[in-house]
């Protein structure tokens, strides 16, 4: 899940209220003339999408028959766009959707079900557990494009200096930090107060913010509560930074890690460009990546994010065959390979992982974190439920409420978005 994408230049917005989606496309339509098909890529338009453009040319100039309109749409404008565009009849033919979207437009029955078709022919090539995180209702909605976790990440050389590895624990984390700021003066660890990161504090308690197959909100559980009292105990102590509950907290931890301020955070593969050109990272070598530490039940991991490529159900078959032809392109095997190695982000099948790419230090250490990611359950409102905790977890990690109150807001909230679970 890419975090804090900026808005692209207001020519992207103009090109996107210019463009013809889906079947209403009629220009480049003829029976003599090729498909035209429009693909919406939610990437950031400077950094990542030059890549799917060339990409684009690269697949048209191998099918003459088909076109591709490619049209940046910001991302965080994406998701309500096509919601209103599909509502409508005028979606485009693909979707660079978010995880998180692909339940939600699948149950609204927005979505082309992939099952059996030329996108997934290559389904068996595909990490399981992001194939699963596709699927709502036994069926699959979309093509794992990228993928992302987090992990701990952090400054070899100032570990290195104070005499610790990369903690196992929480616990484990707690005592190098603290070894980390005798030895070298620097804070040893900063958290988030982002609710995405602090996912990883459930997980490490084996539960989650709600029981979706149980149909429960779990967020106030005594498991939960545990996780999150471990996660507020990280801003106090010897080497444990403060929380940063600003609107720029994002940017300042961030800048504090690549700069050799801080030792070590949690983070996503999304910063790996961003870690190599910070002063501490020059050499790459100096980058540690690790699994984040386990919880009291023993149990580590991360959510999983990222992005599938799905098809708009509302096209017409030539459109849909186009837009099928095209997404296996995207996500084969050597387009995989290229957008790694342009844009430093993670395959989501394992033969895209050439020596090449794992020659990518950040690559290769976010590939051996990716089997402790945890997929999101197939519920539609899930990722909505992290807009109440990103509310609540700054007002807690501020001083300003107590965790049991905090929570108990949370969980009115979660019952709102999910008004048929029990609490």
């Amino acid at each position: 899940m890419r975090r804090g994408i900026a808005a692209t230049a207001l020519v992207a917005s103009l090109a996107l209220a210019a463009t013809a989606c889906g079947g209403d496309d009629s220009g480049s339509d003829k029976s003599d003339g090729p498909v035209t098909i429009t693909w919406w890529d939610t990437s950031n338009a400077t950094n990542e999408a030059p890549t799917y453009q060339a990409l684009v040319k690269e697949f048209e100039a191998a099918n003459k028959d088909i076109k591709v309109k490619y049209v940046n749409v910001p991302f965080d404008q994406a998701q309500n766009k096509f919601d209103t565009a599909a509502g409508s009849k005028g979606a485009p033919d693909i979707l660079r959707s978010e995880v998180g979207w692909t339940p939600a437009f699948a149950k609204k029955g927005y979505l082309l079900p992939l099952d059996g078709t030329d996108a997934l022919a290559d389904q068996g090539k595909f990490q399981p557990n992001l194939i699963e995180q596709a699927k709502y209702e036994g069926k699959t909605y979309g093509v794992p494009f990228v993928t992302d976790t987090l992990a701990l990440v952090y400054n070899k050389q100032l570990f290195e200096k104070a005499g610790v590895e990369a903690p196992k624990t929480w616990d484990d984390l707690r005592k190098a930090a603290a070894k980390i700021k005798g030895k070298t003066g620097v804070d040893g660890y900063w958290g988030s107060t982002s609710a995405y990161y602090a996912q990883t504090f459930l997980y490490g308690e084996g539960t989650d913010t709600v029981d979706a197959a149980a149909k429960k909100i779990t967020v106030s559980s005594d498991a939960a509560k545990k996780g999150y009292e471990t996660w507020l105990s990280l801003f106090d102590g010897k080497g444990l930074h403060k929380a940063d509950t600003t609107a720029d907290a994002y940017a300042h931890i961030q800048e504090a890690f690549v700069s050799g301020k801080v030792a070590s955070i949690i983070q996503g593969p999304w910063e790996i460009t961003n870690f190599y050109k910070g002063s501490a990272f020059k050499d790459k070598a100096n980058l540690g990546i690790a699994t984040v530490p386990a919880g009291s039940s023993g149990k580590a991991g991360a959510p999983t994010g990222g992005h599938n490529l799905s098809v708009y159900a509302g096209s017409d078959s030539a459109h849909q065959k186009a837009a099928l032809k095209f997404v296996n392109f995207m996500t084969s095997a050597k387009s995989q390979s290229a957008i790694a190695l342009k844009n430093s982000t993670l395959p989501t099948r394992d033969d895209a992982y050439t020596a090449e790419v794992k020659a990518d230090p950040g690559i290769a250490g976010y590939q051996g974190v990716l089997p402790n990611a945890q997929p999101r359950p197939a519920l539609p409102e899930y990722s909505s439920l992290w807009g109440p905790l990103d509310t609540e977890l700054p007002q807690i990690a501020g001083g300003k409420e107590s965790l049991d109150k905090g929570l108990s807001n949370v969980e009115a909230a979660i019952t709102k978005l999910v008004p048929d679970f029990s609490k």
